[in-house]
């Protein structure tokens, strides 16, 4: 064998061999890479040395668990040399979704002289008992990665999925009204991650659904226009907004009396829906501003469906209140 590589353009290319390794037949066709291939059980190290009398227990047998990936080498060879650290350390960051088993050619050739390796380095993964693919060559990091990442599929972001999982509890327990723990939850993925749009949108909810209006205002101050933009995050602001409209417009109860006395008075009715929007009672925000379409739509020049519409963006298109408040602003302007 040459230290040289003849091969070097066939990096990924499907190997094909017929061998028998400790009497355990293998062929070319390798069965279907595991979408999600299990872990290597304690004290299964991800990275070891095999001999021709373990081969079979080393490679064939582990890689029925995993992928497993075997490094033909020699101590004479310089690109072995330049191959192996970065191997080890592209097999280690993989977080156990390969193995990497290494082969001293000089002493145990019987094996690569089997799958036909003409020069050397060579790595041929094996999967389910079987060589599946390889290349030849002291490639670069990013084919290796490539490389292990067609073989075993890409690589879990375990810290993502945790936070996409904490946020969505912590949206449940807000929706259910337990507003300490998830505010807990989504201050806790702020530590791990201050720039998470979605967890910062949250705990800026929860502060203000516990009537910390200025603390909510705060969270949120610090965001860029764009993100300020995004959609988990414009609706909270204009919900800022109408609460600060809110408290210029005086006392409810005193509205109502004026409703009472005149249930023309659009302007204290429109007051009222804005009050009773801030305070969470939807239906009714929503009637008081119906009922002002109904009776004079030239009101503020069209202003209760201007304000609906508002509030509208602030529930959220699915929102129940949003859906029955639309059917009927529709019925009202297309009777």
């Amino acid at each position: 064998m040459s230290g040289n590589n003849p091969y070097s353009g066939s990096y990924g290319s499907q190997m094909s061999a017929t061998a028998t390794y400790g009497g355990a037949p293998t062929g070319a066709s390798a069965s279907p890479v595991p979408s999600s291939p299990a872990a290597p059980a304690a004290g299964h190290a991800l990275i070891s040395d095999t001999t021709t009398a373990t081969f079979a227990r080393d490679v064939l047998e582990a890689s029925r668990d995993l992928p497993v990936l075997v490094d033909f080498w020699a101590p004479w060879c310089g690109p072995c040399k330049q191959l192996t650290p970065i191997i080890e350390k592209v097999v280690t960051e993989a977080g156990g979704r390969v193995k990497l088993v290494k082969m001293n050619i000089d002493d145990h050739p019987s094996i690569a002289g089997q799958l036909g390796i003409q020069s050397i380095p060579a790595v041929v993964a094996f999967i389910g008992g079987r060589p599946a693919d390889g290349f030849m060559g002291a490639v670069p990091e990013s084919q290796i990665r490539a490389f292990i990442e067609k073989i075993a599929g890409p690589m879990v972001d375990d810290q993502a999925a945790e936070i996409e999982a904490a946020l969505a509890e912590a949206r449940q327990l807000l929706e259910a009204g337990d507003l300490q723990n998830a505010g807990g939850i989504f201050a806790s993925v702020l530590q791990v991650d201050p720039e998470h749009l979605l967890a910062r949108a949250g705990l800026a909810e929860v502060m203000m659904a516990s009537d910390a209006i200025d603390q909510a205002r705060e969270i949120l101050s610090e965001l860029s226009d764009e993100q300020k933009a995004d959609p988990s995050v414009s609706p909270l602001l204009k919900r800022l907004d109408q609460i600060d409209e809110a408290r210029k417009l005086g006392d409810p109860k005193a509205l109502e009396a004026a409703l009472v006395a005149d249930p023309d008075d659009h302007a204290a009715r429109l007051n009222l829906a804005k009050i009773r929007n801030v305070e969470g009672d939807r239906q009714a925000a929503a009637d008081h501003l119906l009922a002002i379409m109904r009776r004079d739509r030239t009101f503020d020049d069209d202003g209760a469906r201007r304000a609906l519409v508002a509030f509208f963006e602030v529930w959220g298109p699915a929102d129940p209140a949003t859906l029955s408040a639309r059917r009927k602003m529709s019925a009202i302007l297309f009777s």
